[in-house]
């Protein structure tokens, strides 16, 4: 059976075309009732928390670390005498002073020991405690947010990329697309089309949509030529139906495996991340006001640097929070320290907290969602223990 997504990609013997890109990444959007907005952002590739926030505070960071995460000495920006923001990030230090950018050190999903970025994705992705569950539910916990929900409409977005974003996999209605795809089609093409499939029951939904797509705004979301061009696309992109009906809304940011020369590989992600949020924050105007982002990836990094200037996959990582609606300017959560004793199997992080527990929270205070919907249906397993008060 032809899908949808294949439909899409076969258009172009008719006119269709896709600006093709090797870091395309899919995006998928929900509407459901109300003004609060959330934007989920995968950063594929495992980022180094360690070194986007800084903890230099910490002595025992200079003897893990020969050239990576020195603090301001290294041009990282102070953030609170503890932990600084690295510096390809610096365009982020106005939010952080406005109080609409945190970050929670220490978390990560309960995937632990295998380290594969697939797994690792899949349990972020999918919200469960095991990759047992995560192959069971088979599908993301986002979706499941919205099977939660009264009143869910499908606010029609589209998929042409690489990948699913499985995040917003499942039952409910979600679709998903990416932006810089064109397509080329006159209108008396679109009659004939339209005729053609008519009576076809798989290829009229399609087809619909495709024609939306045509006679729409979202083909011609442009960005100007630059290292961030991708980046600043999904978020204008994102802007763009959030400032409709959309008010759930994820993309990925691939780039992250940095497991030599750090330095430029951390630099090009992070710039690429920092133009997305300030894309954001920029086109949905007053909206910005009633949203939160998660950035979030699969696991952290090594403390330790290797010996080819780059960090292995670890355990703990990061989370970015940024928003006009957040309580911002702070990390979220403890430290555990970087002493030989304190970290995770002796070469990692140690996570304090569930990173699900956080997003959770978010929800929670968000749209209202019950707390044992959250732990048992949308994370299953989950204890969200005590707010993190991300919110405002």
């Amino acid at each position: 059976m032809l899908s949808r997504r294949l439909f899409l990609k076969s258009s172009a013997l008719i006119g269709c075309s896709a600006a093709a890109h090797p870091l395309l990444s899919p995006m998928a959007f929900a509407a459901l009732p109300g003004e609060n907005r959330l934007v989920v952002i995968i950063l594929r590739g495992a980022m180094d928390g360690l070194d986007v926030f800084q903890p230099y505070g910490d002595s025992n960071l200079r003897g893990l670390r020969r050239t990576l995460s020195l603090g301001p000495d290294g041009g990282a920006a102070d953030l609170d005498g503890f932990f600084a923001l690295h510096p390809a990030l610096a365009p982020l230090m106005p939010l952080w002073r406005s109080g609409e950018l945190a970050f929670a050190p220490a978390v990560s999903t309960p995937y632990r020991d295998q380290r594969s970025h697939f797994d690792g994705q899949d349990l972020l992705e999918a919200g469960t405690g095991t990759d047992v569950e995560a192959m069971r539910l088979r599908d993301g916990w986002l979706n499941r947010l919205l099977q939660a929900m009264p009143g869910v409409q499908s606010e029609t977005a589209y998929s042409v990329g690489l990948d699913d974003m499985r995040i917003l996999d499942g039952a409910a209605p979600a679709k998903s697309w990416a932006p810089q795809t064109r397509f080329r089609l006159s209108a008396q093409g679109q009659r004939l089309l339209a005729d053609v499939w008519h009576d076809d029951p798989l290829f009229r939904p399609a087809g619909d949509q495709a024609i939306d797509i045509i006679n729409g705004n979202l083909a011609r979301i442009e960005t100007e030529a630059g290292p961030t061009r991708d980046a600043e696309a999904l978020a204008r992109f994102t802007a763009d139906r959030l400032n409709a009906e959309t008010r759930i809304a994820s993309f990925s940011i691939s780039g992250w495996d940095s497991h030599a020369r750090q330095g430029p590989v951390i630099e090009r992600a992070l710039q690429r991340l920092g133009a997305a949020i300030l894309t954001l924050r920029a086109d949905l105007g007053t909206n910005w006001r009633r949203t939160t982002v998660l950035a979030m990836t699969e696991f952290g990094r090594t403390a330790r640097e290797n010996g080819t200037g780059g960090t292995d996959h670890g355990t703990g990582g990061a989370m970015l929070v940024a928003g006009g609606n957040i309580r911002g300017g702070r990390a979220i959560g403890g430290w555990p320290g970087l002493a030989e004793g304190d970290l995770y199997a002796g070469r990692d992080l140690m996570p304090l907290r569930d990173i699900r527990a956080h997003a959770a929270w978010v929800m929670r205070d968000l749209f209202d969602i019950p707390r044992d919907v959250l732990e048992r249906s949308v994370f299953p397993g989950l204890d969200m223990g005590d707010s993190p008060r991300i919110l405002g």
